[in-house]
């Protein structure tokens, strides 16, 4: 047994044929601080119970047709509060268990400090269910690190934790008394009576303080004040009165979160795209690299689809031409695109073929993504352009026909059916024979949902991404033109030329035909308009928070 492993997996033998319950904490809410323990235990559930604040964060580590049920609200109380509890939990779990499923019960934050939680391990304990328990990050320590509020000090500071909704008087005088840091769990709405409740135990009203809601997601928003000075930044903030008023929030109370300090570190929130909504008409599979990107800026990408892919409509040439492959027809093979690569690769499958079949033909790439594509496919490319990751730089590279040291003079070049034709004259100029075969076709996708289209025509995205003509083209015909307000970004000068003729104002240009190189100038731009604003004495806000119909003061 690895000694760096003590976890096992959900069934270990001893449980074989009963039911196995782990308890999950899923966080405060990014879904980068699962545990890799929580991945590896999620990948093994039978049963996902999850409260609905952390179902979208723990799906996705789901296997395929893992059961989700709803939890149902049962409490007319906490309804009318707005604050919903969640009871019937338990009797799901225990059916389930009591089943011989695995279950995996997520909650927000950490499991040991949720009530609920506690109650149905007890129940399992009672039942003889086996279960286990995955921690997570605590939200009243997590929403704080991504506020850029520290808890201690170097002095060691005593730091208590207060849930104001069943906080007594006792507790109140606890910690009013305390010239400790206090972190307080409670609503947007009833901060100011927390507030309250610690001047009036003893606390000074100019005690700094800082509220956090939405924390350590692409929505979190903090505010500074003090104790005795919170209710009325809310009313003239217009964050109060609220229908999100039962929203929960973190207050931190003390120095460390004095106003100055936070400035300073405030990381997350200071993100050159924080919030932002960002439009990648790209498929999935092709945006994943730069919607992670993205993330890293703070931005939220939002994938719309532009382009379908479906395959020739006569299948023949690209047969003929795999089976040529295999015979020793070829020289060399250039993929031009991920897609290209995903035809072949489908076609091989199909023969039973695998990777091994490239043996002896050099293979060459157009970019770092087709490459990538081609190394998870096991083939390693022996040419990627050093230069411009395009057709041109490509031909900037590849060899010339030597009679010579190549015995064959044959290039297999798959690709889409609206290829331009620059790699193709530019083979036969080096002297190679091509055969320019249609390995798929791309064809308009289908128009995205209707409140994606009312986003992207009424101003509710930041940015879209352009990176190709096509994409510009395409997007406009399903989905219509982007709203004035929203930043347009384009991978080179033919993209640009196509959005402009289209009537879009171009704000920012990619130095290199690079999706990442054209992500990281958008974040550049979004990093010059928050310090612009900074500068200015202006609130920072996303492009999409500006009013219809105000002008814009563009940033170069």
């Amino acid at each position: 047994m690895n000694p760096t492993r003590p976890t096992t997996s959900p069934l270990s033998p001893a449980f074989a044929g009963h039911g196995h319950v782990t308890f999950l904490g899923a966080g405060p809410g990014d879904p980068g601080l699962l545990t890799l323990r929580a991945v590896e235990a999620l990948a093994g559930a039978d049963v996902l119970i999850a409260e609905p604040e952390v179902l979208e964060v723990v799906r996705g580590h789901a296997r395929a047709g893992v059961s989700t049920p709803e939890l149902t609200i049962v409490d007319e109380a906490s309804t009318t509060a707005g604050v919903p509890v969640l009871r019937d939990a338990a009797n799901l779990v225990m059916e389930a268990a009591r089943g011989g499923r695995r279950v995996v019960r997520a909650v927000t934050g950490d499991p040991g400090l949720d009530g609920n939680a506690g109650a149905e391990m007890l129940a399992c304990a009672t039942e003889g269910i086996p279960f286990e328990v995955v921690p997570g990050v605590a939200t009243a320590v997590g929403v704080p690190a991504y506020a850029g509020v520290p808890l201690r000090d170097a002095q060691g500071t005593d730091v208590r934790f207060v849930d104001a909704r069943t906080a007594d008087e006792r507790c109140w005088t606890e910690v009013g008394a305390s010239d400790g840091t206090v972190v307080v769990s409670t609503s947007l709405d009833s901060v100011a009576a927390a507030a309250g409740e610690l001047v009036a135990a003893g606390r000074k009203p100019d005690t700094p303080l800082t509220v956090t809601i939405a924390g350590t997601t692409t929505r979190q928003r903090t505010w500074n004040a003090t104790l005795g000075t919170i209710a009325q930044v809310f009313k003239q903030g217009k964050v109060l009165p609220s229908p999100e008023g039962h929203r929960p929030v973190i207050a931190v109370v003390g120095e460390r979160s004095a106003p100055a300090q936070r400035d300073q570190l405030s990381w997350f929130e200071s993100k050159p795209l924080f919030g932002w909504r960002v439009l990648v008409p790209r498929t999935k599979e092709q945006a994943a690299s730069l919607s992670d990107q993205l993330r890293s800026y703070g931005a939220v990408p939002h994938e719309v689809p532009t382009i379908a892919v479906e395959p020739p409509r006569t299948p023949q040439q690209m047969e003929r031409a795999v089976k040529g492959l295999v015979t020793g027809r070829y020289e060399w093979i250039a993929f031009t695109s991920v897609n290209a690569v995903k035809a072949v690769r489908e076609k091989f499958e199909e023969y039973g073929l695998d990777a091994r079949a490239f043996a002896g033909i050099k293979v060459a790439a157009v970019g770092e993504q087709t490459a990538a594509a081609l190394v998870d496919f096991g083939v390693k490319p022996d040419l990627v352009p050093s230069g411009e990751q395009s057709a041109a730089g490509l031909l900037e590279d590849w060899p010339p026909y030597d009679p010579v040291f190549d015995p064959i003079d044959r290039v297999f070049l798959p690709r889409a059916d609206i290829a331009t034709e620059t790699l193709v004259a530019g083979l036969i100029e080096l002297g190679w024979e091509v055969d320019d075969v249609t390995a798929y076709r791309t064809v308009r996708a289908s128009p995205p949902p209707a409140d994606t289209r009312e986003a992207i025509k009424g101003g509710g995205f930041d940015a879209v991404l352009f990176t190709s003509s096509s994409t510009v083209r395409n997007l406009v015909g399903i989905a219509g033109k982007p709203h004035n307000v929203t930043v347009i970004a384009c991978i080179g000068p033919a993209t640009a030329k196509t959005a402009e003729e289209h009537g879009l104002r171009v704000d920012v240009l990619s130095p290199e035909p690079s999706v990442h190189k054209l992500a990281e100038a958008l974040a550049d731009f979004g990093l010059r308009r928050r310090e612009a604003a900074l500068e200015a004495g202006d609130p920072v806000t996303r492009p999409s928070e500006r009013r219809p119909g105000a002008r814009r003061r563009r940033t170069t």
